[in-house]
């Protein structure tokens, strides 16, 4: 084996391993919104909540995370992306501490809004520094740790709600040192979000942050880590499309006229159909949905973990082939198949038989069918619309205003989340599964077309190429 060759084998592990740190904030923004999967019915219990305040409880963090995702681009190019993630990791640890000593539905809020500010930084940041440190080779696999990292985050998250509710009997029964389970659900992510906050203290600042604060022989050092050989070039072309006499205003974003660039419009549309075909009623509501249609307590906890771990399999296959496929042809197939998942668990649920109190019963093979539909369906998102997405925002801006538009689709995201999350229940309520899950077959529809006209292909472009 060459010197050349064991070089450039170090540098790869060293992308890698700084890649894999960041991405831990993709881990927590993943355990973060996922935790409470387990723990809706019975804060409902605790708190003598209805079914409007115990929506706002799951998705009020959603609008904290739309905040913390707005303004950790301007956190991120004023202080550093190594600084933001350690700001978040604090952020993390706090909530999670909070949300499991609640002592009332309110002040549960408050702490998840908390995390939701640390969720928003954590989705800006880290897609943004994993490919500011990536080359272009390997960003696109880089950038689907992001994905992956929220999907194990996801997947850990709700197996802790499972061992948990099974050890205590329920999510409601006391739990060690007779403290109520559903405590202890959210206390479990505060070693991570520690371990996040070491990490971030490990890893080197983002060289095309430290070109642009003039700190070039900083940044020099760090590419050499990562690309090895003669980087003088490379920081010659990184200061051609960074260094700027003033610092990035989200005014960057708009065209002379006033408007947003339609770059940033891509984004956002992106960031829209990500969270509109319903993914995230999957993870937060998916152990009360299985309830509300006849499986107990501990089989709808089993069939929510089967889920992450299928959701956890298909961000693998999307790494595998993110860098060979492309982005665009991954979204086309995962539109097409979403469609088609959505559209059977649509007619399954609107088809359904209703019992005396109104909630739908699934019959003979009807509850297979609809089993079978809803992982299917996570499958296509968890090798398309999941990851490609994340790894399409952070490359597919200049670097001029990548941190900036990043903020904004990101904040976008969080606020269709909070609108799908909001409304899950009262429609779920008052109009049933079987419309919920037309709205969002309609969505995914949609999204096929969006991907087909407006989204052009990055794989294997240089970010100062963008």
């Amino acid at each position: 084996m060459t010197s050349t060759t064991t070089r450039r084998k170090s540098n790869t592990f060293y992308v890698i391993l700084i890649a894999g740190a960041a991405a831990l904030g993709g881990f927590l923004f993943g355990f973060d919104t996922a935790v409470i999967n387990g723990a809706v019915a019975a804060l409902a219990k605790t708190y003598n909540a209805n079914s409007v305040i115990t929506g706002l409880a799951v998705s009020l963090a959603l609008l904290g995370s739309a905040i913390g995702a707005f303004y950790a681009g301007k956190i991120a190019d004023r202080y550093g992306r190594v600084k933001a993630m350690v700001a978040a990791a604090v952020l993390f640890t706090i909530s999670a501490i909070g949300s499991g000593i609640a002592f009332t539905i309110w002040d549960f809020i408050v702490w998840r809004i908390l995390g939701g500010l640390a969720v928003g930084a954590a989705s800006v940041i880290a897609p943004a520094y994993i490919a500011e440190c990536s080359p272009a080779n390997l960003r696109g696999r880089l950038g689907s740790l992001q994905q992956l990292a929220i999907v194990v985050g996801i997947f850990i998250a709700l197996l802790c709600d499972y061992f948990i509710a099974v050890s205590a009997g329920s999510a409601s029964s006391p739990f060690l040192f007779g403290i109520a389970a559903w405590r202890w659900m959210f206390w479990t992510e505060v070693p991570p979000a520690v371990l996040y906050g070491m990490a971030a203290l490990m890893i080197p600042e983002s060289p095309r942050y430290l070109v642009a604060q003039g700190r070039e022989p900083e940044a020099a050092n760090v590419l050499t880590k990562i690309l090895g050989g003669n980087v003088v070039g490379k920081i010659a072309e990184i200061r051609q499309t960074v260094l700027q006499e003033r610092e990035p205003r989200f005014s960057d974003l708009f065209t002379r006229h006033g408007g947003l660039l339609r770059i940033v419009w891509i984004g956002i549309g992106l960031s829209l159909f990500q969270q509109l075909v319903g993914i995230n009623v999957i993870f937060y509501y998916s152990s009360v949905l299985w309830r509300a249609v006849g499986f107990s307590e501990q089989n709808s906890l089993t069939i929510t973990v089967i889920t992450g771990a299928v959701n956890i399999i298909t961000t693998l296959i999307a790494i595998a082939f993110v860098d060979k496929f492309g982005r665009k042809p991954l979204l086309i197939l995962g539109s097409i198949g979403m469609t088609v998942t959505l559209g059977t668990m649509a007619y399954v649920f609107g088809n359904a038989v209703t019992d005396a109190a109104g909630n739908p019963t699934l019959t003979g093979n009807a509850g297979i069918i609809a089993l079978v539909a809803a992982n299917l369906y996570v499958f296509c998102f968890g090798f398309s619309w999941g990851p490609v997405v994340w790894v399409l925002l952070g490359e597919m801006f200049n670097n001029r205003i990548r941190a900036a538009a990043l903020s904004v689709a990101a904040a976008m995201q969080w606020i269709a989340n909070f609108v799908v999350s909001t409304t899950f229940p009262p429609i779920l309520q008052y109009f049933g599964l079987g419309a919920a899950y037309g709205l969002y077959t309609t969505a995914a529809a949609i999204s096929l077309f969006f991907v087909w006209f407006f989204i052009k292909e990055t794989k294997g472009m240089e970010l100062e190429d963008m």
